[in-house]
């Protein structure tokens, strides 16, 4: 009898694991979409699996397109890090990256000319590399003052402009009058702030990708 059960339980881990390897085979066949940002995207205090790109992969499964999506996603990062950090994103050939920049360099109040060529850099790398982009604007807290703050999100409008970028003016602009999508510190989406940050972004994204791919 144990030998029996025993011999049971080993078939069950042997077909998990092949299921497991399956899984992860098809996960890696598919095209590769990046998102490329700082702690918003990170997913900052929360448990993994409740960042906005873990919602946006189970979003565009839901809808049909088979694409993987990865967090690179870095706490506390600058357009200065995204741009020290971009040949590893570019090695991944993803189809394509939504970029997510520019808060920390407002907060921390870097001159916006530093902020606008970062940001061009990265838009310009990946033209060049014949990888799609999405860019995401953000914008600052009050206390920044109206100039500074227009001056902010005027720069992102520019650049999508410039270079032809799908665009996301606003990705806080479905969430930030529903009570509980912000966390505590003010800044961060909660758990169910992320859902409904990757539905804002679902449609200019799904605008991107191939019919083929569906």
């Amino acid at each position: 009898m144990d030998v029996r059960r025993i011999a049971f339980v080993s078939l069950c881990l042997l077909v998990w694991v092949n299921i497991s390897l399956c899984a992860q085979q098809h996960a890696a066949n598919r095209p590769i979409i990046v998102c490329y940002g700082d702690s918003i995207t990170a997913g900052y205090g929360l448990e993994p699996g409740q960042s906005f790109p873990d919602a946006l992969g189970r979003d565009l499964d839901r809808e049909g397109f088979h694409y993987q999506v990865l967090n690179r996603g870095t706490s506390g990062a600058t357009t200065k890090d995204a741009v020290a950090g971009l040949r590893s994103v570019v090695q991944l050939h993803p189809a394509l990256v939504l970029i997510e920049f520019g808060g920390n360099d407002g907060l921390r109040g870097l001159p916006l000319e530093q902020t606008r060529r970062n940001l061009d850099q990265l838009l310009t790398t990946l033209a060049a590399g014949h990888i799609k982009a999405m860019l995401l604007g953000i914008t600052l807290p009050p206390n920044y003052g109206p100039e500074y703050i227009q001056s902010f999100e005027k720069l992102y409008r520019d650049l999508a402009t410039s270079h032809r970028t799908p665009f996301v003016p606003m990705i806080y602009k479905d969430l930030v009058k529903v009570p509980g999508t912000i966390q505590p510190d003010g800044i961060h989406p909660s758990a169910k702030g992320s859902e409904i940050l990757a539905r804002t972004l679902l449609p200019v994204l799904e605008a991107q990708l191939r019919k083929s791919d569906k």
